[in-house]
């Protein structure tokens, strides 16, 4: 319904009004409207945002003529000044994996293969990282300008702050072009960024701030937190070593996960326990590791997604818990939420997926039933309060359920995309795909390649050519470019053992379901959950 509208209303514009039955575009009369501005870059977001989630729920058909459209009408050469990481989580990252899919051999969502296709979409992709490129020029830290110019490569100089998730969230996109291109410029600039704010963390507390100054290398905020301007950026440090096997971003996610568990993390010791305060990540100051804030925001609610991907199956069922009785006392997750008065900081919600995506991941991770009546109450109330005439469309007032006329694209590509797999058992991704594939942070679907695997130079040294690099790689490494790696064993390691390591490095109970006997039992225990519900004001406590 959602996508159906934006195709008759809105496109080839940005994005879908849902309750005027219109399209969005930038705003150019006020260039300071970075909500707007900042996303919409007059190149059809929402058609190349949903081309994955055409292909994941089985709409060949639809996805192979949404391919045609973005290959005849898409152009990066506009004069519109976008935000570094929201064009290479939305649209870099979508045009990577949708052609990944097209010329994938194995065809495993169906026949996507399109007659003639010649690498359309990575060479769109890589003219939209060449324009993205001047963002990193003439800064000495390392860390990019958070706005570019597409047409002329001028970047938005007159802000010079930036956000850990924001500027150290484009190793993914930016490594698996270089990978796929051949030209290691791409993965340099942006592993320059993200060993340039590990360097900056505290050396004491471990933490790292949210928001950084791209000239100076000084923080600018110091809030550390889970949520929004740092969230992905502890996301990507565990994805990328799972993608690449780079063993230094795992011992980096480690050290991060070590000291957020230190710092941020408060109530018992043990979340299974009932004696003490159920456990939330807070948001504290990165120099001392005090308080900072009384509330926690809607971003961190994907948390619980990557301590599933790391092992740590039971402090994500207590953390989704915690968001799970916010949803229901508002019927959608509130941007922020004050846990001291019980109540929002921050009133709407622009249909984010994090919490979902949670949801789907601790499913997959026990296969309790309790979180298909989590999505099923997830469902339930988006289309009781969000659903209009022509869309989907934001919430203004969680208390009240006012609406906004906006659609983001991320609601096409990652809320109905994890909703869709939570319930469609049979799905590739749920029956193979879930050791052979990764979800970007806007939840692209990326495949395991051992080609991914194959880091073409070094970055200590004068690049080195991509064919001599293959000459010295292992004769171990798979044969085929597009062999899918699997890390669904103790040891990390590709179909036949072809590449393996040789030490444990994934929490086994990261990818094996729990017992079957569990699954019919609550994830917590009722008492836990009443818990919860107090802690958070869905229910009163006794007298």
């Amino acid at each position: 319904f959602g996508y159906d509208n934006y195709m008759k209303y809105a496109f080839p514009q940005d994005e879908l009004d849902p309750i005027h039955c219109q399209g969005r575009g930038p705003d150019v009369e006020r260039p300071e409207n970075y909500n707007i501005n900042d996303v919409l870059g007059q190149f059809s977001l929402t058609l190349i945002d949903s081309l994955d989630t055409l292909a994941v729920m089985g709409n060949v058909s639809e996805f192979q003529h949404a391919v045609r459209l973005v290959i005849d009408h898409v152009r990066f050469d506009r004069n519109s000044t976008i935000q570094v990481f929201e064009a290479t989580i939305r649209v870099l990252g979508a045009l990577l994996s949708a052609h990944l899919l097209i010329v994938d051999p194995l065809q495993p969502f169906g026949k996507l293969a399109i007659p003639d296709y010649d690498n359309e979409l990575l060479d769109l992709a890589h003219d939209l990282a060449s324009r993205l490129l001047p963002a990193f020029d003439k800064t000495p830290s390392g860390l990019p300008y958070p706005r570019v110019n597409l047409m002329t490569g001028i970047v938005d100089d007159s802000r010079n702050d930036t956000s850990t998730a924001g500027a150290g969230s484009l190793s993914l996109e930016f490594s698996i072009l270089s990978r796929l291109v051949g030209d290691p410029v791409y993965e340099r600039v942006a592993r320059r960024a993200v060993n340039s704010l590990w360097d900056k963390r505290n050396n004491i507390t471990g933490l790292l701030g949210n928001i950084i100054d791209v000239n100076s290398g000084e923080w600018l905020g110091q809030l550390s937190g889970l949520g929004a301007g740092i969230d992905s950026f502890f996301e990507y440090l565990l994805k990328n070593y799972i993608l690449f096997g780079d063993e230094s971003d795992l011992r980096m996610f480690d050290d991060a996960y070590q000291s957020v568990t230190q710092y941020l993390r408060k109530g018992r010791g043990n979340c299974m326990d009932e004696d003490g305060i159920h456990p939330m990540f807070v948001n504290v100051n990165m120099q001392t590791g005090q308080l900072a804030t009384t509330w926690i925001d809607a971003l961190q609610a994907s948390f619980p997604a990557v301590q599933v991907l790391r092992g740590d199956i039971d402090e994500a069922i207590c953390l989704h818990a915690l968001y799970y009785s916010i949803w229901r006392k508002f019927g959608v997750l509130p941007e922020r939420f004050n846990w001291q008065i019980k109540m929002p900081d921050v009133l709407f919600y622009p249909l984010r997926p994090e919490f979902i995506e949670s949801t789907y991941f601790l499913y997959q991770a026990t296969k309790n039933p309790f979180y298909l009546h989590v999505g099923r109450d997830i469902l339930d109330n988006l289309n009781a309060y969000t659903r209009v005439e022509c869309g989907f469309a934001t919430v203004h007032d969680v208390r009240d359920k006012t609406l906004e006329d906006r659609m983001e694209s991320f609601f096409l590509s990652e809320t109905c995309k994890y909703l869709f797999l939570l319930f469609d058992e049979e799905n590739y991704l749920n029956q193979h795909g879930a050791n052979h594939y990764i979800f970007t942070t806007e939840a692209h679907i990326i495949p395991l390649m051992a080609k991914l695997r194959q880091k073409v130079w070094d970055f200590n040294e004068t690049a080195a050519s991509y064919e001599n690099q293959e000459n010295e790689n292992h004769n171990g490494l798979p044969k085929s470019e597009h062999e899918l790696i699997n890390v669904n064993r103790e040891l990390v390691k590709v179909e036949k053992s072809i590449i393996s390591f040789r030490k444990k490095t994934v929490n086994e109970t990261s990818c094996r379901s729990r017992p079957l006997s569990d699954r019919h039992q609550l994830p917590l225990s009722a008492n836990l959950l009443y818990q919860v519900d107090e802690m958070v004001g869905v229910i009163t406590p006794h007298a």
